[in-house]
C-alpha cells in the first residue's frame, strides 16, 4: 500500500518510466531544440533593453541618446559569441560545455572554475527568469504585486514537474509559448515600424516624464555609467552556451543541427533586441530604478516593464494584442528557466561521474532525465527567489558574471584545441582550422574584457555574493573529489587479497520462538559457522521464562543465551555481547542474523521492525561484524506484490521474488 500510494501520484505527474533503450526517442529536432535550449537567450530580449535604459538613467534623460551605441556593442558581442560556440558544437559532438572544453585543454582547476561559474549561473538563470516573468504578469495585473513570491515559487514547481517528465515532452509544451513570443514580438516590431514610417509613431505612457539624475554624468562618471549599462545589457547573451552543452540531445547529424540551431538563435535574438530597443527610443520610454526618480509621474505610479510599455504604445493599452504580448512575455521568461533545467542536470551529471559532485547526480531517473539534478536546481533557485523577494532588479545584479567566466574559459580552451589539431592537420584543412581558431581567439578576448567590465561595474551592487559563492562551490567540488579518491584508495584490494577469518561466530537474535525465528536459525545453521548462539534480551522476566521453557520443550539444537537489560533496552546489551566476542579474537568474524517481517501496508512499518532497524544502524559501525536480515513475508506483503503487475511479471519471468 505504501508503494502504491507513492507510485500512483508519481506516475500521474511524471509519467510512465522509460527503458534505457528508449533514450534515442528523446532526441530533439531543431524545431523542438530551439524552445528547449534557446528560451533563455530569446527571453532576454524582454529585459535586456530595460537594463540598458536603467543603467543610463542614473545620468539623466540625456544619457538615453547613447542607447543605440550600447545596444550595438551588445549585438556585436552576441554575434561573436554565437560564432565561437558554433565552432565548439562541431569540435565537441558529445557536448562541448565550458567544463568539458576546459578540462581537456586547460586542466582540472580551470575546468572546475568554469563548472562552478556555470552551476551558480544556472541557479541564477532560473531565479532571474521566473522573477522577470512574474514582473510582467504584475505589469498587466498590478493587484498581484503582493503575491509575487508565491507566484514565482509556483512557477518553479511547474517547471520542475515538466522537466521531470522528460526533455522531449517539455520541449513540445514549451514550443507553443516560445514561438508565440517570437511571433507577437515581431508583429509588434513590424507594426510599430510601419506606424513610425507613416508619421504616427507610438507614444509610451512614460514619454512625458523626466528623470532626476543620481549624479552629474560627465567625464569618467559618464564612462562608468555607459559601461554599467553595457554590462547590464549583456544579459542578452545568457544561455547561448546551452546548445553546445546539449549537442548529444539533438537528432543526427548532431553537431550540424546544433550549430544550425545556434545560428537561428543568433539571428532571431539580434533582430528582436534591435527592434525592441529602437521602438523603445521611438516611443520615448522613460524608466528609472525607482518611480520617485521619475519627474512628472503621478502619485502611486506603478512602472511597467519596457516591453510592456512598448506593447501598450503599439497595440493600445488594454487591447487583446497587448494582453497577448504580456502573456507570451511572461510565459517565455518563466520558461527561459528551462535552459537551466536542461544545462544544470547535464553538467551536474558529468561532474558526478568525474567524482566532483555526489554520484547520485549522474544517474538518470524513470523518464531518462537526471531527476536529482532537476530537483536540486529547483530547491536552490526557490531559495534565491524567497531570499530576494522575487525582485528582478536585485537578482539581475548577481547575474552574467558566471556566464562570462565560462565564455572566456571555453573560448580560450578552444584556441588551444585548434592549435593542437593544427600541428598534425592536412594542408587542405589548415585554412579552416586557422579560421576557427581566430574566431575563438576573438571571442575569448572580447568576453574576457567584458568580464572585467562586469566585475568592476557590478561588484558593489550585489555581484560580490557570486564572487564568494563560486570559490565555495569550487572548494566543495575539490573536497568531494578528495573524499572519493580517499575512499577508493582505502578500498583498493591488496595484492594478497582478503585474509580469511579465523572463525565465524553466528548470533541469531530471538524475541519469540515463532516461524521467522526458526527460519533465521535454519539459515544460520546452513552457513555452517564455527559457533552458533541464539541470543535474547530480557526485558520482561516472565516472557524470558516462557521462551526458555518453550526452547527446552522443542529440543532446540542451538544454545540460548539470555542477556540481562535492567533498563529494558535491547540495542545496548546486544552491542556489548558482540563486542565481547570480537575482543576474544580480533581475527574472528561475528555474523548477526536478524529475523524481520516484510509487510505490505505503509502503516504496518510503524508497528514492526523498529528495534531491528536501530540495531542494524548501530552494528554497521562495528568492524568485523556482518549483519544479515532474514525476511519473513506476511500475507499483506504477498497481496501487495500481487497488486504490482510490473514486479509480478518480473517474478514470473525470472522465477525469483528478488527481482
Amino acid at each position: 500500500m505504501k508503494q502504491f500510494l507513492l507510485d500512483v501520484p508519481k506516475r500521474l505527474v511524471v509519467g510512465r518510466p522509460l527503458r534505457s533503450s528508449q533514450l534515442g526517442e528523446t532526441l530533439l529536432p531543431k524545431r523542438l531544440a530551439l524552445p528547449v535550449f534557446c528560451s533563455d537567450p530569446l527571453s532576454s530580449n524582454a529585459y535586456a533593453t530595460e537594463e540598458i535604459l536603467l543603467g543610463l538613467s542614473l545620468g539623466g534623460l540625456a544619457m538615453f541618446t547613447l542607447t543605440p551605441w550600447v545596444a550595438l556593442a551588445v549585438i556585436v558581442l552576441l554575434v561573436v559569441v554565437v560564432a565561437s560556440y558554433r565552432q565548439t558544437c562541431h569540435a565537441y559532438p558529445n557536448g562541448g560545455g565550458a567544463y568539458a572544453v576546459s578540462r581537456e585543454n586547460l586542466g582540472q582547476n580551470a575546468s572546475l572554475v568554469a563548472a562552478s561559474a556555470l552551476l551558480v549561473d544556472y541557479v541564477l538563470t532560473v531565479a532571474v527568469s521566473v522573477a522577470a516573468g512574474v514582473a510582467n504578469i504584475v505589469s498587466a495585473f498590478p493587484e498581484l504585486e503582493a503575491q509575487a513570491v508565491p507566484l514565482a515559487l509556483a512557477m518553479v514547481s511547474v517547471l520542475t514537474l515538466m522537466n521531470l517528465r522528460g526533455v522531449r515532452e517539455s520541449g513540445t509544451v514549451f514550443a507553443i509559448p516560445t514561438y508565440g513570443f517570437i511571433t507577437v514580438v515581431f508583429t509588434m516590431i513590424v507594426w510599430g515600424g510601419v506606424r513610425a514610417a507613416a508619421g504616427q509613431a507610438p507614444v509610451a505612457e512614460s514619454a512625458g516624464f523626466g528623470i532626476e539624475p543620481a549624479a552629474s554624468a560627465t567625464g569618467l562618471l559618464a564612462v562608468g555609467l555607459v559601461l554599467r549599462a553595457f554590462s547590464q545589457g549583456c544579459t542578452a547573451l545568457t544561455g547561448v552556451e546551452a546548445i553546445s552543452n546539449g549537442v548529444p540531445s539533438f537528432t543526427r547529424p548532431k553537431s550540424r543541427n546544433a550549430a544550425a540551431t545556434l545560428a537561428i538563435l543568433g539571428a532571431i535574438t539580434v533582430a528582436m533586441f534591435a527592434g525592441i530597443t529602437a521602438l523603445a527610443l521611438v516611443a520615448g520610454v522613460c524608466v528609472a530604478d525607482s518611480p520617485d526618480h521619475l519627474i512628472g509621474a503621478p502619485a502611486g505610479y506603478v512602472a511597467k516593464t519596457v516591453i510592456a510599455q512598448v506593447g501598450a504604445a503599439v497595440f493600445g493599452d488594454g487591447s487583446v494584442l497587448f494582453y497577448l504580448l504580456a502573456a507570451c512575455t511572461a510565459a517565455i521568461l518563466i520558461l527561459a528557466a528551462n535552459t537551466a533545467f536542461n544545462g544544470f542536470p547535464i553538467l551536474a551529471s558529468i561532474l558526478g561521474r568525474d567524482g566532483f559532485l555526489p554520484r547520485q547526480l549522474g544517474r538518470r531517473g524513470d523518464r531518462l532525465v537526471f531527476s536529482n539534478g532537476i530537483v536540486v536546481l529547483a530547491l536552490l533557485a526557490g531559495a534565491l527567489i524567497w531570499a530576494f523577494d522575487a525582485s528582478t532588479t536585485r537578482l539581475i545584479q548577481l547575474y552574467i558574471i558566471g556566464v562570462f567566466i565560462s565564455f572566456t574559459l571555453s573560448q580560450a580552451g578552444m584556441v588551444k584545441h585548434w592549435s593542437v589539431i593544427l600541428r598534425t592537420a592536412d594542408t587542405p584543412a589548415r585554412a579552416r582550422i586557422r579560421r576557427a581558431r581566430l574566431i575563438n581567439a576573438v571571442g575569448a578576448t572580447l568576453t574576457g574584457l567584458v568580464l572585467m567590465v562586469v566585475l568592476v561595474t557590478k561588484f558593489t551592487h550585489g555581484a560580490w555574493i557570486v564572487v564568494i559563492a563560486m570559490p565555495l562551490v569550487f572548494m566543495l567540488m575539490r573536497a568531494i573529489r578528495r573524499h572519493y579518491d580517499a575512499v577508493a584508495a582505502e578500498l583498493r584490494p591488496s595484492p594478497a587479497g582478503i585474509t580469511l577469518p579465523s572463525r565465524v561466530h553466528a548470533v541469531v537474535l530471538v524475541s519469540r520462538l515463532h516461524t521467522p525465528t526458526l527460519r533465521a536459525l535454519a539459515f544460520a545453521r546452513a552457513t555452517r559457522p564455527d559457533t552458533l548462539t541464539a541470543v535474547t534480551v530480557q526485558t520482561s522476566p516472565q516472557e524470558t521464562q516462557d521462551l526458555e521453557r518453550e526452547w527446552t520443550e522443542r529440543g532446540m539444537p542451538v544454545p540460548l543465551t539470555v542477556l540481562d537489560s535492567p533498563y529494558r533496552e535491547i540495542t545496548g546489551p546486544v552491542l556489548g555481547y558482540v563486542t565481547q566476542l570480537r575482543r576474544r579474537s580480533p581475527r574472528d568474524v561475528v555474523a548477526v542474523f536478524i529475523p524481520e517481517y516484510v509487510v505490505g501496508r505503509w502503516w504496518e512499518h510503524l508497528l514492526h521492525n523498529q528495534s531491528a532497524l536501530r540495531l542494524k544502524a548501530r552494528l554497521l559501525f562495528r568492524p568485523g561484524v556482518m549483519v544479515t536480515s532474514v525476511p519473513w513475508q506476511l500475507g499483506s506483503a504477498e497481496a501487495a506484490l500481487a497488486r504490482r503487475p510490473d514486479e509480478q511479471q518480473a517474478v514470473e519471468q525470472h522465477g525469483t521474488a528478488g527481482v
